[in-house]
Order: C-alpha cells, then sequence, then structure tokens
C-alpha cells in the first residue's frame, strides 16, 4: 500500500532533483533542464502511440510543464520578473507571460495542424 502522508512533488520538480542529484540543495537550478527533456518527450514515438492515446499523452505533458512557473528556479533566474516568463520547447527563447497567453502551454506546438492562430 502507498503511502500518501507525504505531499506528491510535480514531475517537473521529481525530473529536477533526479538532474541534480550530484547536488541535491540545487535541484531549482534544473526546472528548465528538465522541462525541456518533458518538452522533447511530448511527442510520442510509434511504440508509445500503439501503446496507448497519443493525444492523451500529449496533455499530461502538457499538465506537468505548467508547472515549470510554480517551482523555485536556480541562480540563473534570480529575478522574480524572469522566474514568470516561458521559453520555447527548447529553453532557448525566453518569452514574457504576455507572449504565452493564459494557458502557459500555449507556446507547446508539437500537434501539426492544431496550432491556435496568434
Amino acid at each position: 500500500m502507498e503511502d500518501r502522508s507525504l505531499p506528491e512533488r510535480p514531475l517537473l520538480e521529481r525530473l529536477a532533483r533526479h538532474l541534480a542529484a550530484s547536488t541535491p540543495n540545487q535541484w531549482p537550478d534544473h526546472v528548465e533542464h528538465a522541462a525541456t527533456i518533458l518538452a522533447l518527450i511530448k511527442e510520442p514515438d510509434g511504440a508509445m502511440r500503439a501503446a496507448g492515446d497519443a493525444t492523451q499523452w500529449g496533455l499530461m505533458i502538457d499538465a506537468a510543464l505548467r508547472d515549470r512557473w510554480s517551482l523555485p528556479h536556480g541562480s540563473d533566474h534570480a529575478s522574480a520578473e524572469s522566474a514568470n516568463d516561458g521559453a520555447d520547447e527548447e529553453g532557448e527563447i525566453r518569452l514574457p507571460p504576455q507572449a504565452v497567453g493564459h494557458d502557459r502551454a500555449d507556446w507547446i506546438h508539437l500537434h501539426h495542424g492544431e496550432e491556435k492562430p496568434s
């Protein structure tokens, strides 16, 4: 039986903590890297599509990526303003909250033909 007494950590935080295994106290420095990994696996491969619902998988990854803005960020995100910014999938282009819209996962578009008009 699972112990539910401890609060469940979001997937993004668990990934960041795993990436920071050698320096556990610095896991916030790895949040962006963890988000990039999630963005990369959003589009399922053939084996994953054969095993389940690809649309549902994408929605689940989007939900996990939304946690990015509620987690602490590392030293490269020291100011409150930059900690609230978004980024493209690869984390290369910083996007202010105004560019992201109300749904902070709007910038994630790997489903061709389903993109929202600007």
